[in-house]
């Protein structure tokens, strides 16, 4: 007994050694053959070829950052002066400190907001999508909020969502400046133009703005709304306010107000910049997402005047191995469904759906509970499952039953399963 116990613990032992040596062999595989993803888009990027040429250039203002060492030492004597102070102890420990987060707000804006707001735009893309290869540090913060009725206001954060009827009147635009400075306040979607995939629609733009107030600027192009069709998802709305080194003529950008026509609102960020670079500096940078809702219907039909665009994914057809006249372990009826024609899978359901209905009584009354009717347990197991799918209308049998007549049980979430698992109606992706 004890050496075939011993005998027992040495097979054990040799089957998991062998399945680590295979493990790593199938690993090492991998690697070899399949790169991975980082790896197939590094041998796509052209920036690789030559980094100096695709080097990414700071267009913004240059801001004077302290060394790591001064960061750190402050931080470490600011914990130092806080511990020091009892009567700060007594109150966070009876809960009875208090935080202005106002003070925690302004001293944000003023210190890490600029690094912050500057990956995050890198994040959504909106330098690269902008500016190309260039990028900015905001110095200025802004402040853009919409008012939604009397009570309530959405204020534009960083990629927050925002729907179109949130966002139909012109936002409230705040922040700092001097009485003698004078800005550029521009609005763009680089996902909302209809008509050139390669630019942007203009939705607000403001010139020669003194001192921070938007209401006394000149309004080069009147605010409109954001309008994302539906189907596309989610597009970015970007604010960008630049700084002027003067008194600009737009003239060249005027548009009739109010401008609803959108081939006139075609805007190209890059080429405002490279025409003005000499005079403006981009400093600050907000955004907001937005996506279709049923607002949009009315803005498209009566404010725009034209008929509301609906996209729809086109899918690639699913990868289907080639059909062989001998298939091994495959169930024969779900294997010949796939690789039949789908009018002539719909040619079969409907003539079985024919062959049920009397054409002067309508549909036959559904069965109640299609599911508790017993199956003779001598038929094989898949004619077994055919009859259930039948009876519950799963899969290619959905259209045995029309509008309400339809079995009660379909919209269980068993039954949903049962269906996704073996639809056949639809080919198979395989996996390889």
């Amino acid at each position: 007994m004890a050496r075939l116990w011993s005998g027992k613990l040495l097979i054990q032992r040799h089957s998991a050694v062998l399945q680590q040596v295979r493990n790593k062999w199938i690993n090492k595989i991998k690697v070899d053959i399949y790169p991975s993803l980082e790896e197939r888009l590094a041998e796509r990027d052209e920036t690789e070829k030559d980094p100096k040429l695709y080097a990414p250039v700071n267009i913004g203002f240059t801001i004077d950052r302290q060394s790591r060492m001064e960061q750190i030492s402050k931080r470490v004597e600011k914990v130092k002066s806080n511990k020091r102070d009892r009567n700060l102890e007594k109150l966070a420990k009876k809960w009875l400190l208090k935080v202005d987060l106002d003070a925690v707000q302004k001293e944000w804006e003023s210190t890490t907001a600029p690094a912050h707001l500057k990956t995050l735009a890198e994040h959504y893309g909106i330098f690269s999508d902008l500016f190309g290869l260039a990028y900015f540090i905001p110095h200025v913060y802004m402040k853009v909020t919409y008012d939604y009725d009397e009570n309530t206001e959405s204020v534009v954060y960083r990629g927050n969502v925002i729907k179109p009827s949130e966002a139909t009147c012109q936002p409230r635009v705040e922040f700092s400046s001097k009485p003698d400075d004078l800005w550029t306040l521009i609005l763009t979607n680089p996902d909302g133009n209809l008509y050139d995939n390669d630019k942007e629609c203009l939705h607000w733009f403001v010139g020669n703005i003194p001192g921070g107030d938007v209401s006394k600027g000149d309004v080069i192009c009147d605010y409109l709304q954001p309008f994302p069709p539906r189907g596309v998802g989610y597009q970015r709305m970007v604010f960008l306010l630049y700084k002027q080194e003067g008194t600009l003529d737009f003239s060249k950008f005027q548009k009739h107000n109010p401008c609803l026509e959108l081939r006139e609102r075609t805007f190209s960020t890059l080429d405002f910049y490279r025409e003005h670079q000499d005079e403006i500096t981009p400093a600050g940078v907000a955004w907001f997402q937005s996506d279709w809702d049923s607002t949009l219907t009315n803005v498209f039909h009566k404010k725009l005047n034209m008929r509301e665009p609906i996209y729809e994914y086109d899918f690639p057809p699913p990868y289907i191995t080639a059909e062989k006249y001998f298939p091994v372990k495959k169930p024969f009826n779900e294997y010949m469904d796939r690789y039949k024609h789908p009018k002539e899978l719909n040619k079969e359901i409907l003539l079985q759906r024919l062959a049920k209905i009397n054409p002067l009584e309508g549909d036959p009354p559904v069965l109640q509970f299609p599911s508790a009717l017993p199956i003779d347990n001598t038929l094989p197991s898949w004619y077994k499952r055919e009859i259930k799918r039948e009876r519950l209308g799963a899969g290619k049998y959905r259209d045995l039953f029309r509008g309400r007549n339809r079995p009660p049980q379909i919209m269980d979430e068993n039954i949903e399963k049962f269906e996704i698992e073996y639809e056949t109606d639809r080919p198979k992706r395989h996996r390889y």
